[in-house]
């Protein structure tokens, strides 16, 4: 059978409680400019608020008046999301930790995960939410999904429990090699020393 072939993330709708808690985390937390509001079309007495996360895709929040915050965590059992994960440049990783205590926001500490280092808190709901930062920049042409697929294929050749930093680096240098011309790999080009 052939497949609907998805091309990235449209936007993630999550229920918010009011729409002052909603603005004041996405956007006065997180940055996310808050784009437009617009009535719910499926719930007229809900409101829809779209803030952007930061790479022109939409992060929307249902919200109701008469909803109120519960910082108690949202359910994990199958079928419910367990986080979100939104990328930050590393300048901005480092400094995580520190704003969230300056909010009273308590959070993981950096943990390491081999391919990147991340962060975790909750929303004002409970949501889990992760601040993640990537250790490597993919070669120009390839992206971050590249690198990955070829870290974890030398991971398992080499029988390596996670991806680790040097992983990336032979996968990078791999991919450089494959993808970039290079005159003393031109066997036809003449030595002109």
């Amino acid at each position: 059978m052939r497949k609907i072939q998805a091309q990235g993330v449209h936007h993630i709708t999550l229920t918010g409680a009011d729409r002052q808690t909603s603005i004041d985390f996405w956007e006065g937390v997180l940055g996310m400019p808050f784009v437009f509001d617009q009535p719910n079309l499926d719930n007229p007495d809900e409101g829809h608020l779209y803030f952007d996360p930061g790479d022109g895709r939409l992060i929307t929040i249902f919200t109701n008046e008469t909803r109120k915050a519960d910082r108690r965590r949202t359910p994990t059992e199958p079928g419910c999301v367990h986080h979100l994960a939104f990328n930050v440049s590393r300048a901005s990783f480092t400094q995580a930790a520190e704003r969230l205590e300056a909010r009273g926001i308590g959070h993981s500490g950096v943990k390491d995960r081999g391919f990147m280092d991340s962060i975790y808190f909750k929303d004002p709901l409970g949501m889990l939410i992760e601040l993640a930062t990537y250790k490597f920049e993919p070669p120009v042409g390839c992206t971050h999904a590249d690198v990955m697929i070829l870290a974890h294929k030398l991971r398992v050749e080499r029988g390596d429990y996670n991806i680790q930093e040097v992983h990336l680096a032979d996968a990078i240098e791999q991919l450089v090699e494959e993808c970039q011309s290079s005159l003393s790999q031109d066997r036809s080009a003449k030595n002109p020393f």
